[in-house]
């Protein structure tokens, strides 16, 4: 089984996006990495006292249990995406295999202009499982690209990040990264979070259905949160030639 600390990392990243999901004054989420990189990636010694060494009587009973530990990997990576309130991943140095995994998973990244980015599973003998493989071909939009990279395992910086569409900003560092990550985030707050929350949910259901399927949903969307006073406030607001942003919504 996986060690004791990374099952807790996942269920607290787990408790951490639901509690985000229901917290009406929280808007916008900044994720960042307080070392001197924002992932190193996995903990082999998961993978060597975890995903090695499975317990199980039989091989359905061993299968059963590594397929637990998966979607729990991947349960902790789709919190960040199924969260309503809009994430800004703010990568420097070093973002490596689930470090990625996390980044696809965030609605908004941006980077230092020594970052770089590696889905590394390849190199310990695995194919990635809990998001990359599935997320990053929507982010860039080449999947010849994203082959590369998930096959050959090799580093792509930041420049690379950034024409590719991986990241949409680049920062000299992180002190400026935090502080345009962080403007960001403000602009984002002061927006009616009926539309923000609406907006992410229904950009999410876009890339996942057709057209047509997500006009749909984008109707039965707006049916009811069209009625919100917020449209009313922010058109008051732009006829006034006032900020959007001064304008004091309602937490959501």
């Amino acid at each position: 089984m996986p060690t004791a600390e990374a099952a807790v990392i996942d269920r607290e990243m787990i408790d951490c996006f639901n509690q985000i999901a229901q917290d009406p004054e929280c808007r916008v989420v900044v994720f960042s990495g307080a070392g001197k990189v924002f992932s190193s990636g996995i903990d082999l010694m998961d993978v060597v006292g975890g995903l090695l060494r499975p317990e199980g009587d039989d091989t359905a009973r061993i299968s059963w249990k590594l397929r637990q530990i998966i979607v729990s990997g991947q349960d902790t990576f789709s919190a960040i995406e199924k969260c309503p309130k809009p994430v800004v991943a703010a990568v420097h140095g070093a973002c490596v295999g689930e470090g990625v995994d996390l980044i696809t998973a965030c609605d908004i990244r941006l980077c230092t202009q020594d970052a770089w980015f590696q889905v590394k599973e390849l190199d310990i003998g695995l194919a990635a499982d809990v998001g990359t493989l599935q997320r990053l071909p929507k982010v860039i939009g080449s999947q010849s690209l994203v082959n590369e990279l998930a096959l050959t395992a090799r580093k792509m910086y930041a420049d690379e990040a950034k024409s590719c569409g991986l990241v949409s900003r680049m920062f000299p560092d992180k002190e400026t990264l935090m502080a345009g990550a962080l403007e960001i985030a403000v602009e984002i707050a002061s927006r009616s979070p009926v539309a923000v929350q609406g907006t992410k949910i229904n950009l999410l259901y876009a890339r996942d259905h057709s057209v047509r399927e997500g006009l749909e949903h984008a109707a039965m969307w707006n049916m009811s949160m069209l009625q919100t006073d917020d449209v009313m406030k922010s058109v008051q607001a732009i006829l006034e030639k006032k900020s959007v942003k001064e304008v004091p919504f309602s937490d959501l």
